[in-house]
C-alpha cells in the first residue's frame, strides 16, 4: 500500500519552541483522514510544511511519492488554508479564469457546475459572499484542479451547521468522483466521524494516535463496573487510556488485546469523539502503528 502523505522525523522549530517535532506518519492513498488536536498541537504547521509554505527544521516529507517541493507536485495537490484566502474584489468567474490560467488540469466545467448547484452566482464579488459561500468557492477551486491529494486546514471552523453539511457534501462528492486522498483538519469531531476513515491525533507537537478509524474503534472499549481500589490487570486489556470513578462505579476507556469476558465489567463500544478526547486528556498515552521500514519507503502498515 502506498502513502499519499508520509513524514519521517519531521520537525519545525521557531527559536527554542518546536511547533512540530519528530512527526512520523503515513496516510494511505484513497483515505479521508481526520487531523485533530488542540490549538498549538502542530496541525497547521504540518499542512504548511506539506505544501511548501514552511521549510522543515528536521526530517522529511513526501507527497504522492515525491519529496515536498518537487517540480510539478503542487499541481497534483489541492490546499485550502484556514482562512480560505481569496481575492475579495474578484468575482467567482474571475477566480475560475485565474484557476484555468494557473493550473493545467483545471476543470472549468466542473467548477461552474458545482457553484451552480450551490447557488453561488458567478458575477458576485467574493467579498460580498457569506462565510459559507466563501469557503465553498475556495473548496471548489481546489477540487477543480482535479488533485490527487486535498489538504484542508480548519475549513469548517467559522461555518454554521447547514454550511458545514453543504461543504462536506461538496467535498465528499469531489472525492467520490475523482478518488482523491483528503487530510481534513478540524475540531468538529461529530462532523469528522461522518466522513473520515483515517485518524491522526497530534498533541504537544507530536503524533499521538494514528490509524484507520474502524480499526481504532474496534481496538477500544468502554468498561463500566463496580469501583475497586486495584481493578487491574484485566484480561484482554492492553492499556487503560482514561479512567474515572465515583464511590461505587469505575469507567475505563481501554485499548484491548483480546476479548474481555470478566462478568464484572459491562463492555460498550466507543465513538470517535470518546476515543480522541480520552487520548488528548493523557498525552503520555498513544497508539502508533507507524510505517514499516522497507526498501520502498512508501509501503506502510495498515
Amino acid at each position: 500500500m502506498t502513502a499519499a502523505l508520509e513524514t519521517t522525523g519531521l520537525g519545525k522549530r521557531y527559536r527554542r519552541t518546536w511547533a512540530l517535532r519528530d512527526c512520523t506518519l503515513a496516510v494511505p492513498e484513497g483515505r479521508v483522514a481526520a487531523l485533530v488536536g488542540p490549538n498549538g498541537a502542530g496541525k497547521t504547521t504540518l499542512l504548511h510544511l506539506a505544501v511548501g509554505l514552511l521549510g522543515p527544521t528536521a526530517g522529511t516529507i513526501r507527497l504522492l511519492g515525491q519529496p515536498s517541493g518537487s517540480a510539478g507536485l503542487l499541481e497534483r495537490v489541492g490546499f485550502v488554508a484556514q482562512d480560505a484566502p481569496l481575492y475579495r474584489d474578484f468575482t467567482a468567474a474571475d477566480l475560475l479564469t485565474l484557476g484555468r490560467k494557473l493550473n493545467r488540469r483545471f476543470d472549468d466545467r466542473l467548477a461552474r457546475e458545482r457553484l451552480g448547484q450551490l447557488g453561488i452566482p458567478l458575477d458576485r464579488r467574493v467579498g460580498s459572499l457569506s462565510g459559507g459561500q466563501h469557503a465553498q468557492v475556495a473548496l471548489v477551486l481546489a477540487i477543480a484542479k482535479r488533485p490527487e491529494l486535498v489538504l484542508l486546514d480548519e475549513p469548517l471552523a467559522s461555518l454554521d451547521p447547514l454550511a458545514r453539511r453543504e461543504f462536506l457534501q461538496t467535498l465528499m462528492g469531489g472525492v467520490a468522483e475523482h478518488g482523491a486522498t483528503v487530510v481534513l483538519s478540524s475540531h468538529l469531531l461529530a462532523d469528522l466521524e461522518r466522513v473520515c476513515d483515517y485518524l491522526i491525533v497530534l498533541s504537544h507537537a507530536k503524533v499521538q494516535v494514528l490509524g484507520a478509524v474502524d480499526d481504532l474503534l474496534e481496538q477500544h472499549r468502554l468498561l463500566i463496573g463496580p469501583y475497586r481500589e486495584q481493578p487491574f490487570p484485566i484480561p484482554g486489556v492492553a492499556q487503560v487510556v482514561r479512567s474515572s470513578h465515583t464511590e461505587r462505579q469505575v469507567s475505563l476507556l481501554v485499548r484491548t488485546n483480546g476479548p474481555i469476558s470478566d462478568p464484572a465489567w459491562r463492555v460498550q463500544q466507543v465513538s470517535l469523539e470518546d476515543l480522541v478526547l480520552a487520548y488528548l486528556a493523557d498525552p503520555s498515552a498513544g497508539t502508533l502503528p507507524g510505517p514499516l521500514v522497507h526498501a520502498d519507503p512508501l509501503e506502510v502498515q495498515a
